[in-house]
This record gives C-alpha cells, sequence and structure tokens, in this order.
C-alpha cells in the first residue's frame, strides 16, 4: 500500500538539528522487530502509521510488527531474542527489574494508561464499588487491581475472573468489570447498555500506558537504530492522529475483526483524554519520560507490597532517547 507521510515540518526540522550524524541511510535497513501488547488496534495505531507512510523507511529501519495477545508473553519473548522492542507496562517492567531481567524502557508512548473501570449507570463514582462484584484479568490482579483496592476500601471477595468477554457485565447490573476506553466501553454502548466509565489515571494511577521495552545490550550496539526506532514511532503517532486512514489500514489486515467503528473510537478517545500529548508530554514532547514519574509508580508498588523497597528502579529506564527529542504536532 503507498501513502504519503504527512509529517509536520517542526518534525522534520528537529529531526535534522537533534539526529545530526544519523543518515537516513541509503545502506541497507536496519532490521527492528516490534512485538505489540494485543491484537491489533488504534493503541498501537502510531507503529502501523510509521510502517504504512514510510517513516521507519526515511529513517532507514526495517521494522516489523508482530502482534500480542493474552497468550503471549511479551517480556520472555524479549528477552530470548525473538523481539527487539516490545510494548510493554511500567509495573510489569518493575517487577521483571526486581527479578534481574535484562530489560529497560526508552520511551512511554502513553502518557496515561488507557486502563479503567466500566459500571453501570447507577454507578456515578468510584466511591460506589463497595457491594459490586468487579470482573479483574489475571494481570490486573497484579496491577491496577491493589491501587483500587486500597484507594477505595474494597475487598478480594469481590473479584471475579475477566475473560475479555462483556457479556457477563451486559448481563448483571451488579457486576463493573475493567476495561480499555478504547475498547470494551465501546463494546457496551454497542450492546445498549447504559454505562459508566472511569479512567484510572484520572483518579491517581500513576504508571504510563504502553512503553516501548528493549534490551540493555541493544541499547549499547544499536544506540543509534534504537533512536532512530524511537524517533520514527513518535512521529507516527503524530501522523496517525492527524489521519490515520493508512495505519487503520494495516491494522486491519492484521486483525480482520478489527472494524472501522472501533477504531474511530479508539482514536477519538485517545485524543479526547490526552492519553498521548498529556502530560509531560505537553511540554517535553510525546513518548517522554521522567524520574519523577517513575518514582510515582515505584511508590505504589511499594505500598502495595507488589516491589521490594531495594530494587533499583532506576535501571527500568532510561531517558537518553526522548529527552532532548521533542516531538510534536
Amino acid at each position: 500500500m503507498k501513502s504519503i507521510s504527512r509529517i509536520p515540518l517542526s518534525c522534520c526540522v528537529l529531526s535534522t538539528l537533534i539526529l545530526g550524524s544519523f543518515s537516513v541511510s541509503a545502506h541497507a535497513e536496519e532490521k527492528i522487530a516490534l512485538l505489540t501488547s494485543w491484537y491489533a488496534q488504534a493503541e498501537q495505531g502510531g507503529y502501523y502509521q510509521a510502517l504504512a507512510t514510510g517513516i521507519y523507511k526515511r529513517y532507514g529501519l526495517d521494522v516489523s510488527i508482530q502482534s500480542g495477545g493474552p497468550q503471549i508473553n511479551g517480556m520472555q519473548l524479549l528477552l530470548s531474542k525473538r523481539a527487539d522492542v516490545i510494548i510493554g507496562y511500567d509495573l510489569q517492567l518493575l517487577e521483571s527489574v526486581q527479578r534481574g531481567f535484562q530489560a529497560k524502557a526508552i520511551a512511554a508512548p502513553f502518557q496515561f494508561d488507557p486502563q479503567g473501570l466500566l459500571t453501570h449507570a447507577s454507578v456515578t463514582s468510584l466511591d460506589g464499588l463497595k457491594d459490586k462484584t468487579i470482573l479483574v484479568s489475571s494481570s490486573g490482579q497484579s496491577t491496577w487491581w491493589p491501587w483500587l483496592k486500597a484507594r477505595y476500601q474494597l475487598s478480594d471477595s469481590q473479584v471475579r475472573p475477566y475473560t475479555f468477554n462483556i457479556q457477563p457485565f451486559v448481563a448483571d447490573d451488579n457486576v463493573a468489570q475493567q476495561a480499555y476506553v478504547s475498547s470494551e466501553v465501546f463494546q457496551a454502548q454497542k450492546a445498549g447498555v447504559k454505562s459508566n466509565f472511569f479512567l484510572f489515571s484520572e483518579h491517581g494511577y500513576p504508571p504510563y500506558g504502553g512503553i516501548l521495552i528493549t534490551r540493555p545490550d541493544l541499547i549499547n550496539t544499536r544506540k543509534e537504530a534504537m533512536a532512530k526506532f524511537v524517533r520514527a514511532s513518535m512521529e507516527g503517532w503524530v501522523s496517525y492522529l492527524q489521519n490515520p486512514a493508512p495505519g487503520n489500514a494495516l491494522i486491519k489486515k492484521d486483525n480482520p475483526k478489527m472494524t472501522d467503528d472501533l477504531l474511530a473510537w479508539g482514536v477519538q478517545q485517545i485524543n479526547e483524554h490526552h492519553l498521548i500529548d498529556g502530560g509531560d508530554a505537553t511540554t517535553q514532547g510525546w513518548g517522554t519520560m521522567t524520574e519523577a514519574r517513575w518514582q510515582k509508580t515505584r511508590d505504589f508498588m511499594v505500598n502495595a507490597k507488589l516491589l521490594n523497597a531495594d530494587t533499583d528502579w532506576k535501571q527500568a529506564y532510561t531517558t537518553e532517547f526522548t529527552e532532548h527529542m521533542q516531538v510534536k504536532p
């Protein structure tokens, strides 16, 4: 599929100034294997856009995108060198660092996690959950659930497994469930359920959303390629949120079950909640990470007994690829 890249002039100028010695290679393109965290959807739109519009190619990169899913262990594939970069989450990365795994975040495209709680319309705040059954996935039980439970004095006895099927929620007014603002919320509306959605980040949940994670050995041996990949990916996000059609075509190719209306909803929610351009990204550029933000996540995990206090949490990330990048629309 051919498509014209729509990258703002400011991005191109900054690319020239900051990348400096980076040559947009006429030599063999460097291969980078990206593993996402889920089936192809709007939350990965920037990467598909960078592929579809030739942004990666312009930076001398040959990027392949492999979809994740509930049965795929991204960290395992990264550590076994079957992926060069994965989309993951800071809580899981910090836990991996505690266990001695060699992995490091290089950018945070999503400044806020799209995760939240979907409730029936009778629940008007997160304070109204004490008598509700709450559907939580296995990964959610070691990430956002400890935060929600402590903040709103909830109980583990309220939890039932979430199997990524909204029918139990649709059928029972007493059920609340985890949800992505860009996915299950849309499904509930399509099912005609009057519902409310509470985005955890808007209630104090500190982690980033999907972060880009690689291995320290790749940072050391392929630093220029990693820097190009981060910049090209963020330029892909700028392009995608301006005109998502090229990226969406590739998303639907990788995930035939994806629909145009769900993709449109996803893009709308990413924009409305400033998931990518909000927070520190407003002033420091898209994809940025800060020590203060990582420390908030570390402190939450320690308080929730998800992380040992003596874990060297600063080993979980590097800001070298984003601190001077300043990619913005």
